[in-house]
């Protein structure tokens, strides 16, 4: 039987982590991207040393290892320092996510990416179907200020450099609404779930 594989997206704040662990509580093996990322930047690791010959030594706690949140300030700060760590990072990261998703597919018939940018990266090709969390764009100021201690200009800025989840739903195959408790999105989840299964069975 031919593996499914399910791309998992989202917009910061809307809650995708809280779906993460809701699929790994249930038993499914869920490629997190920004693991992944965050282990490829590990000291020595091949996005360290593109990072740190870019950016330079600035970027560098007094242990050697990458300052994730001055590389963040210092991505975020413009658009050109956006770009060039994009150029830098989306060959190695694309690659490292392929063959981890390869890996995977051999061993486990239903296997899902939990990939942010998923659509801004253009990984639709990917995925036999890709759910979206969705929350409506106030919900998702207030809670990305709530969550990070940002004032609102910042979580704007923030949620600036990514495609607006009112976009994102029209690129979806199934939209998660996220603007109820958990009780309702767990519900959602299980739906999604039983009928991917009923789909394998046919």
């Amino acid at each position: 039987m031919k593996s499914t594989l399910i791309g998992l997206t989202g917009g910061i704040a809307s809650g995708k982590s809280t779906v993460t662990t809701i699929l790994r509580e249930k038993g499914y093996l869920v490629i997190d991207a920004d693991q992944l990322v965050h282990d490829l930047q590990k000291q020595g690791g091949h996005l360290y040393q593109a990072l740190v010959e870019a950016f330079g030594d600035e970027i560098l706690l007094p242990s050697g290892e990458l300052d994730r949140q001055k590389l963040a300030q210092l991505i975020f700060s413009s658009p050109f320092h956006q770009e060039k760590s994009a150029r830098l990072q989306d060959r190695i990261i694309r690659q490292a996510l392929w063959d981890e998703k390869e890996r995977a597919l051999k061993e486990h018939s239903l296997v899902f990416m939990d990939i942010p940018l998923l659509f801004e990266k253009d990984f639709g090709e990917w995925f036999d179907v890709i759910w979206l969390v969705y929350v409506d764009h106030e919900s998702q100021v207030k809670r990305l200020m709530k969550r990070n201690g940002f004032s609102k200009e910042e979580a704007l800025k923030r949620l600036s450099f990514q495609m607006p989840l009112e976009d994102k739903k029209v690129l979806a195959d199934e939209v998660i609404d996220n603007r109820g408790d958990l009780v309702q999105l767990e519900n959602q989840v299980k739906a999604l779930l039983l009928q991917l299964l009923e789909r394998k069975k046919d």
